[in-house]
């Protein structure tokens, strides 16, 4: 029956799209960035340059 060869297309493509948005959505909210609000001091060289 070549008649349904178009839904199964649509069936896999319809997969492949629920497994890739569920796919990219766990690892957007899975990945935890730790933001370092510490201020590092940083000493600040004042250097003469005498040419």
């Amino acid at each position: 029956m070549p008649q349904m060869a178009p839904l199964n297309w649509l069936l896999l493509f319809i997969f492949f799209l629920l497994i890739f948005f569920i796919f990219n959505s766990l690892n957007y909210f899975i990945f935890n960035y730790n933001f370092k609000n510490k201020i590092k001091n940083k000493k600040l060289l004042n250097f003469n340059w005498k040419w």
